[in-house]
């Protein structure tokens, strides 16, 4: 499964690289309510969410199904501004339809609430569908469905005060902490956009993003839950947005009338690379043969030729190499020549590394 941003035709210079205060602020917001996703981040979150005031953090709870599990779209910028104010004006420019649907997508649940069917504002029949998914998701949702439903503008100024609060409480030390590395990263992509070309710069951000040139067509491919297309063409572009707080997901932005978002997590220094989904899946299918897995269980002890680990478990030579081809194919062998003898060792710390790159391949 995938989303596919269609760029055929779409000139190079409107793809935009650049940070976002309030798109990290979204990430910063989930990070809080959802730490066990960001183990990175652990002493971060816990010392933050202490020093948060009580009343602030109770409205915080209120709302957090805004970027608990997914994301409202306007709060991941298409077009970022310098500062979260200027950013946030921008978001009280959108009308109160668009506003809405978005809001109500992580309200409802984003694949059944159907908002591009009818508004709300104006339908009776989807306005009484979005009161009964947001009712069947918890009190909070439903109450929260039933204020925006009922007054939109009361409901929009009390989600922009609150991420002002945020702001002030804990998010302006945390913004200048990491604009210099997002800002850097930025500028790292853009170049090797100029100079390298869309594939290199879009496999650089993550291997869950790849560049499809199939047909005579130019898609952008992410590998996510959802199979969905859009066009950017018609949307003005495509924005990449980094993010630190973010790691390890990938946020893409891709409903019907807003320009195309990447939010993707940026390299950092003394991290493993990520791997992608599908490597993922190639190992542990590899470990789950009950023949190699009790040669990963020898070789973890030590290095082994195939004539010890073929008379360990009495298996032929060949029947051996084939299973050692696999772990080999999965990355999870470290091989050493001695003389005539091909020694096989499991590797440790990539098969230590695996649970971890399980969950952000599925997280991302």
């Amino acid at each position: 499964m995938s989303v596919t941003i269609d760029i055929t035709g779409l000139p190079e210079e409107r793809l935009l690289f650049s940070p976002s205060p309030l798109a990290e602020l979204n990430a910063v917001l989930h990070v809080l309510s959802e730490p066990t996703h960001h183990p990175a981040l652990h002493g971060w979150a816990a010392s933050t969410t202490a020093a948060i005031p009580p009343e602030l953090a109770e409205r915080l709870l209120e709302a957090d199904f805004l970027w608990r599990s997914s994301r409202a779209d306007f709060l991941v910028p298409g077009l970022p501004g310098t500062t979260l104010a200027e950013e946030l004006d921008a978001v009280d420019r959108l009308d109160d339809e668009r506003y809405v649907a978005s809001a109500l997508i992580t309200t409802c649940g984003a694949s059944r609430f159907p908002y591009r069917l009818a508004s709300p504002l104006t339908d009776p029949l989807a306005n009484e569908r979005a009161r009964d998914l947001a009712l069947a998701r918890g009190p909070r949702q439903a109450a929260f469905a039933e204020r925006l439903l009922a007054d939109p503008p009361a409901v929009r100024a009390l989600v922009r005060q609150l991420l002002e609060d945020c702001q002030s409480a804990f998010f302006a030390d945390a913004w200048q902490r990491v604009l210099p590395d997002l800002a850097a990263d930025a500028r790292r992509k853009a170049d090797l956009l100029a100079r390298r070309g869309l594939a290199e710069a879009v496999a650089a951000m993550s291997p869950s993003v790849s560049l499809d040139e199939r047909d005579g067509r130019r898609r952008i491919v992410i590998d996510k839950l959802q199979d969905s297309t859009a066009s950017a063409a018609d949307r003005g572009g495509v924005t990449f947005i980094p993010t630190v707080f973010g790691r390890p997901h990938l946020l893409a932005v891709y409903a019907q009338g807003w320009r195309p978002v990447l939010q993707y997590p940026v390299a950092e220094a003394g991290l493993p690379e990520p791997v992608s989904l599908a490597l993922v899946q190639q190992r542990l299918e590899a470990l789950a043969h009950p023949i190699r897995l009790r040669l990963a269980r020898t070789i973890a002890r030590g290095p082994h030729t195939t004539g010890e680990l073929a008379t360990a478990w009495q298996l032929s030579a060949p029947e051996v190499s084939r299973h050692l081809a696999v772990l080999r194919r999965a990355g999870l062998l470290i091989t050493e020549r001695r003389g005539r003898y091909m020694l096989y060792q499991l590797d440790l710390a990539g098969s230590a590394r695996l649970g971890s790159d399980f969950l952000e391949a599925v997280l991302r």
